[in-house]
């Protein structure tokens, strides 16, 4: 009862810490205490639309999305706790990165938010790439507007601002056009020095539109960009009442700055310091890794973006990693079924997962691509999910399940060798979080195979980025001077706590090693499936 009495004094008192997140699926608020534990949450589930070949989300869906998770968590503190929520120490505003989201001076939307799923913009992120000799995403803010110019629209004379759907968010709430570092890192090249965005590169861009005549420089249209733990502004009347039109939360609390939702993930796995890295295996696959230094050369299969404080980051984008294998084990399930058998799923992940373990390193000579979509990394358009062996493999179920497993890390894999075989890149440790690593210990033993390097798995870890950018405003409103988010999340949120960790076993690595070779000479099999199956 005292740690219930003591949660309901730190509401009233205001000493709780709110961070909300918009997924591409979910909008999820928390509301954590002074311990960093979530005490309430609440989400409203929304989804994107195809409208006129863009994919998009209404910006009054946005409102409604933003209010009714507030509205959720705000509940679940009055039904747990008997109080209401009036202010918090500080909150935070987070979302998915990317897109283009432009504005005229009167603040009016110019065209339907263009979110980071689309892919029309290829001749426009091929030029620029080209142009600052630095990859540059189809997803990025920049590479959109670049388009719209090559396409000839005439809304871009027009653009007075343009943002991400969490500057957006901030903006609304705060009138202050400002952004995150990670997230300002999707929408224009960062300066990781000046922490800012490349000077050299605005230049090149004005240069390269400047027959056009537009009023406007690059920079002007772009938002301030801050490092966490810097002033971003506080809650105005206006947004208070947009946040909740109960108008029970006070204006005046201090507004963290917005980050994309990569950002928010290196804060909730405490995975910001140089030489660590985090990997979100689910129905697609990341690994981001915080760099010493610069690459040497470009690489399109490489993403350049930064932590919430501005170090350099690699990112390894993979489009697929679980559905074919959760297909899989579907049809494990049918069959057992068929036999008159009660299957639980979680269970059967587990022994099939286990099963894996078995099987030979190197798979026994299967190979899996579970592609259902492209995958950039390998230079494929579209994908066929194929299972592939030769007559001389060994068919069985434990190397048939590794591999499926290690071909849901192919694509990765050949994203991180690049960084840890041509870059040399040295990583000290890993985080894990997703569904890959819902099974004890399975899929981080082959992560760890796949990357050669310790892989730990949290608890917390599935507390996902409202939590994240819940830690970033905490970080932004007690952080001691000159203290680094790094230490912070340490020491203070993470306690030292390293989980569970799994080392590489050599005789792993060496079959992941094999599997891979063999994995590359057989994409030859997918593309030939990709042009003549339809």
């Amino acid at each position: 009862m005292s740690n219930l009495n003591s949660i309901k004094n730190d509401i009233v008192e205001g000493r709780t810490t709110l961070g909300i997140e918009l997924g591409s699926t979910r909008i999820k608020s928390v509301l954590i205490g002074t311990d960093f534990t979530p005490i309430a949450s609440g989400s409203h589930e929304w989804e994107n639309s195809y409208d006129n070949g863009i994919w998009t989300y209404n910006l009054e869906d946005v409102s409604v999305g933003l209010q009714n998770s507030y509205r959720n968590m705000a509940d679940e503190v009055k039904e747990k706790y008997g109080v209401s929520l009036k202010r918090t120490k500080a909150l935070g505003f987070s979302a998915m990165m990317h897109g283009y989201l432009a504005f005229d001076k009167e603040g009016k939307l110019l065209v339907p938010f263009r979110t980071w799923r689309n892919t029309i913009t290829g001749e426009a992120a091929g030029i620029l790439t080209e142009l600052f000799q630095y990859n540059v995403p189809q997803r990025w803010s920049i590479a959109h507007l670049y388009q719209a110019i090559l396409n000839g629209e005439e809304h871009v004379g027009d653009v007075d601002f343009f943002t991400t759907l969490s500057g957006y968010i901030h903006w609304q709430l705060t009138d202050r056009k400002v952004l995150g570092i990670g997230d300002a890192a999707g929408m224009f090249p960062i300066d990781t020095e000046k922490k800012d965005f490349n000077g050299r590169m605005l230049e090149k861009f004005d240069e390269l539109v400047s027959e056009k005549g537009y009023s406007w420089k690059i920079k002007d249209l772009l938002p301030t960009v801050l490092t966490a733990g810097q002033d971003a502004g506080c809650l105005t009347e206006e947004g208070a009442k947009l946040l909740d039109p109960s108008g029970e939360l006070e204006a005046g609390i201090p507004v963290c700055p917005p980050e994309g939702d990569a950002g928010t993930g290196m804060a909730a796995t405490n995975s910001v310091a140089v030489r660590t890295g985090n990997v979100s295996a689910g129905t697609s696959i990341f690994a981001m890794i915080v760099l010493e230094k610069e690459l040497s050369k470009v690489y399109t299969e490489i993403d350049m973006v930064t932590t919430p404080s501005g170090e350099l980051v690699a990112m390894a984008h993979a489009n697929n990693c679980t559905s074919d294998l959760n297909a899989w084990v579907g049809l494990f399930k049918e069959f057992a079924e068929t036999f008159g058998m009660k299957v639980d799923m979680n269970q059967l992940f587990s022994v099939l997962y286990n099963k894996a373990l078995e099987g030979d390193a190197e798979c026994g000579g299967l190979l899996s691509y579970g592609y259902y979509s492209g995958e950039n990394m390998l230079d494929l358009d579209e994908g066929r999910p194929l299972f592939v062996r030769t007559p001389d493999s060994k068919l069985n179920l434990a190397n048939f399940m590794r591999a499926h497993l290690l071909g849901a890390l192919g694509a990765l894999k050949v994203g991180m060798d690049i960084l840890t075989k041509d870059e040399h890149i040295q990583i000290d440790k890993i985080l894990g979080h997703g569904g890959l690593f819902k099974t004890k210990g399975v899929g981080q033993r082959l992560m760890a195979a796949a990357m050669n390097a310790p892989v730990s798995v949290m608890e917390t870890a599935g507390e996902g980025g409202a939590w994240g950018i819940a830690l970033l405003a905490a970080y932004m409103a007690q952080k001691e001077e000159g203290e680094t988010l790094a230490h912070y999340l340490s020491e203070k949120v993470f306690g030292g706590d390293e989980g569970s960790c799994i080392e590489p076993d050599a005789k792993d690595v060496e079959g992941f090693e094999t599997f891979i070779d063999r994995f590359k000479k057989g994409m030859a099999i997918e593309r030939c499936a990709v042009e003549n199956l339809h």
